[in-house]
Order: structure tokens, then C-alpha cells, then sequence
């Protein structure tokens, strides 16, 4: 075989579709078919009609736009940009789009225009046409829901918060008390110790990132402090439930979990009840929906167990330690928690809480992690709520393909290869240690037998 050299590229100046040899993505293609059959383009376009004029050069079909959304949560794109990279050079991606191979997929600049220009309700109303897709899969249930919440690094850098009241940057305060100690001329080991000195130096009362004002100074679970969000996800945990999400809703991060709980449950009241009311989809889910919640310590307290007994939801929430409490005048909560208190400790609610890892924490690994939402590139709390719930339901139907069509996602087939090649490597490595240690053995056997007398040396054990 004679040595290839690389020229010039020359593109030929006329190809045929069918020389392009366009496959689709096995996984999209039949996402496309369940899609189509749900009439989903045809309700996208009712459904955002309204936002478009009757008139000049036709915009991005919504359909197009939220598969757009949705390839940022199976492809693990964090950005609108680099959807767009990532469309526009993949031709089995632009059929999944239903964009001409001879045509660019849709700019950033146009996904988020579009973005902006649909609101944050119609993107829920898309959120439950999902939920209908997969109810109708017989993959809701929706009596057992787990209600859980995570933090979303936001796109503000702490160094560029600034005093609500006077507008001051973080150094000019810090500056201006430093003056006013008596230090004309402050250095950065100077403010560095006055800082060190204050309490309470980051507080949300006091301070905001100007280009993010919703963001909110928050501790992480890594131990660092960033301007964060919060997410709280209420996942389908019944028995026979596969970790559907049912609502998502997106707060302010400095809130305390008790505090956002009742908004989600009207969220995920308001879901089930438009299941509930479309008679396709209706006897799918259960009639006794949102009767038990599962929940775990940060939600627990007298006021939150008392208001899911006013609203007949049976508790299942950890209850973390805090020792002796007093009850005076207070035989409503007291019930409340020493009732919730029996049921955690029975065998429905240790299995219940032992499956929140299994199907409501990992909901956060899939959104967030491999979804790359985790460090967001949006801000103001609308734009990403409405990232966040087409992520969601990108979530979703990865479980309804895994589970009904026995399709797992594209990027988890490399994963589940990487897997399965560790798992053949752990098993090889631990048979070659086992094989080294019996050799170590038989080595150490052989020189004792060396070192033993000639009298005893006929005494020994062979082998």
C-alpha cells in the first residue's frame, strides 16, 4: 500500500442527498415516532401561536425550538451556544429537528429569542403534555410523590456583589470601614483582617449581584459559597412508580426547604388534577393522587407536618435529632409528628425512604450532572425556570424510552461500555491477585521446606 498525502480539501460544488448517507440516531428517531404520535408539533404550534405575528419571515416552528431544549439535556449541553454548535454539526441531529440537511439548524441568537419571547407558563403547559405522553405509558402513578431540592451554581461571580442600599462594591465597603477605623491608606492584608473581623458579612439582606438579582448568597454542599438558586424536584415514588418528575419548581436559594414546600405541592396538584381532567389519560392515574408525601429532614418541622395533616397528605418525613421538645398548647402538631414519627418507623416508610436515593435523588444526577445544568448560563429566575422544566421533561421521557422501548439515552451507551469494560477489568485484576497470592504462598511453602532438618524434611505435607 503506497503512503497517502493530505491536500488541499476541495469541496465538489454540487453532492445528491443520497451520497450524504444521513442515518438517524436509533434513540431519536423513535423519540420522533412517540412524538408524532402524540400529535406533539401540532400542539406546540396551537399552544405558542400567540406569540407570533401574523405576518413576515416565519420564525423557528416551536416543535424545532423544544427539541432544541431537549438535545441540551440528552446531548449534556450546557448552553444555548453550544446547542447550536452541536446541531449544526450533526446531520442525524438535524433530522431529529426536522431541519433540511441543506439548511443550518437554528442560531443560539434565534433559540434565545424564542426563549424570551414564550413564557414560563407555556413551557409548563409543554412540561404536562409530557406527563399525558407518559401517563399514557402507564408510567405514573401519582399517589406516592418524594419532594427534594438542590442547588444551581448561578451565572454571578461573588466578587461583583454590591450593597443593596448604597450600591458599594465588596472592596469599597470594605474600604470606607477601614477609613473609618483610622487606617488612611488600607493594603489588602489590611481589609483582609477587617473583613475577617465581621459577622454576618454575606448576607442577603444587605448585598446582590446586580447582574443577577434573584441569585442569592448560599452555602453549597461542597462546602463553598456561590450566588446560587434552588431547584426542588416532586418525584413519582409509589411502588410500581419509575421516578417520574411531576413538577419541578425553581425558588429563591436563601429560603428554607419548609418554606417552598406548599408552592410545590400546588404544583404538583395542579399536574395531576390537568392528567385527572383529560379523559385519555385519566384512569391511568391513581384516584387517591398526592396522598402520601415522602420528604426528608431539612423538610421536617411542627408547622409543615401540620399543614400536610390539614391537607390529608400522610407524611413520611426523617426526622433529625433535636432532642426533648415541649408540646404546651400545641395537641395538633404534637399528633402530627409523633403520627409521622410511627410511620417512618414502620416497613412502607423505611422502604419509601430508602427508595428517595434510588428514584428522587438521581433525578438531580440526571438534570444536573450529566444534564450540565448544575453551573447555569442563564440568568434571572424565568429564563432558567423555563430551561429547567424542558429539561425535566427531557428527564422524563429518557425514562419513558428506557423503560417502554428499552432505549437508553445516547451518551448513556458509551457509559454503560465504560461500565461493563471496568467491571471486566476489576474481575481480571482481582483473578490476577488471587493467582499471585496462591504463587506467594507455594514460594514461601517451598523455602520453609528447604530450611527444614533431612529427618523432618520427609515428615512434611506435600504440596
Amino acid at each position: 500500500m503506497a503512503l497517502g498525502k493530505r491536500k488541499t480539501l476541495q469541496q465538489p460544488l454540487f453532492v445528491s442527498t443520497a451520497e450524504l448517507n444521513i442515518r438517524p440516531h436509533p434513540f431519536y428517531e423513535a423519540v420522533n415516532k412517540v412524538l408524532a404520535s402524540h400529535h406533539f408539533d401540532v400542539f406546540a404550534e396551537d399552544l405558542c401561536a400567540k406569540f407570533y405575528a401574523d405576518e413576515g419571515r416565519p420564525g423557528i416552528p416551536p416543535g424545532v425550538y423544544f427539541r432544541c431544549l431537549l438535545l441540551g439535556y440528552f446531548e449534556g449541553i450546557d448552553s444555548e451556544r453550544g446547542i447550536d454548535w452541536r446541531t449544526n454539526d450533526s446531520n442525524s441531529l438535524k433530522l431529529f429537528l426536522g431541519v433540511p440537511c441543506n439548511k443550518p439548524a437554528p442560531d443560539h441568537s434565534t433559540l434565545s429569542r424564542t426563549r424570551r419571547l414564550i413564557d414560563l407558563e407555556t413551557h409548563g403547559e409543554v412540561f404536562k403534555y409530557v406527563l399525558k405522553i407518559l401517563a399514557n405509558h402507564d408510567l405514573i402513578d401519582g399517589k406516592t410523590v418524594g419532594v427534594d431540592s438542590t442547588t444551581l451554581e448561578a451565572n454571578a461571580a461573588m466578587r461583583s456583589i454590591v450593597r443593596r442600599d448604597t450600591g458599594e462594591g465588596y472592596q469599597e465597603f470594605l474600604t470606607k470601614l477601614a477609613k473609618e477605623s483610622g487606617i488612611e491608606t488600607p493594603t489588602r492584608e489590611d481589609l483582609a483582617k477587617i473583613d475577617k473581623k465581621r459577622k454576618n458579612k454575606a448576607s442577603n439582606d444587605d448585598w446582590e449581584n446586580p447582574h443577577d438579582p434573584d441569585a442569592k448568597i448560599t452555602k453549597m454542599k461542597d462546602g463553598t459559597t456561590h450566588l446560587a438558586h434552588k431547584s426542588e424536584h416532586a418525584v413519582d415514588m409509589g411502588e410500581n412508580a419509575h421516578g417520574v418528575i411531576l413538577a419541578v419548581n425553581l425558588c429563591d436559594a436563601a429560603v428554607g426547604d419548609p418554606a417552598t414546600l406548599a408552592d410545590t405541592l400546588v404544583m404538583i396538584t395542579e399536574n395531576l388534577v390537568a392528567l385527572k381532567d383529560d379523559e385519555r389519560v385519566a384512569d391511568k392515574v391513581s384516584n387517591a393522587f398526592m396522598d402520601e408525601a415522602v420528604l426528608d429532614k431539612g423538610y421536617h418541622s411542627k408547622q409543615t407536618l401540620l399543614d400536610l395533616d390539614e391537607m390529608n397528605v400522610r407524611s413520611y418525613a426523617s426526622e433529625p435529632k433535636r432532642g426533648r421538645q415541649t408540646w404546651d398548647d400545641q395537641h395538633d402538631a404534637q399528633s402530627a409528628v409523633y403520627a409521622n414519627r410511627r410511620r417512618i418507623k414502620g416497613e412502607r416508610g423505611k422502604r419509601l425512604l430508602r427508595g428517595r436515593g434510588e428514584k428522587l435523588e438521581r433525578t438531580f444526577a440526571h438534570c444536573y450532572e450529566t444534564g450540565a445544568m448544575r453551573h447555569l448560563y442563564l440568568r434571572k429566575r424565568e429564563n432558567i425556570a423555563k430551561r429547567v422544566l424542558i429539561h425535566a421533561a427531557g428527564c422524563n421521557i429518557g425514562i419513558m424510552m428506557r423503560v417502554s422501548y428499552g432505549l437508553r439515552k445516547p451518551r448513556s451507551h458509551s457509559a454503560a461500555a465504560f461500565a461493563a469494560f471496568s467491571a471486566l477489568f476489576s474481575l481480571l485484576m482481582a483473578w490476577l491477585e488471587a493467582f499471585r497470592t496462591i504463587l506467594t504462598r507455594r514460594e514461601q511453602d517451598s523455602t520453609l521446606l528447604t530450611d527444614l532438618p533431612d529427618h523432618r524434611r520427609s515428615l512434611a505435607p506435600h504440596g
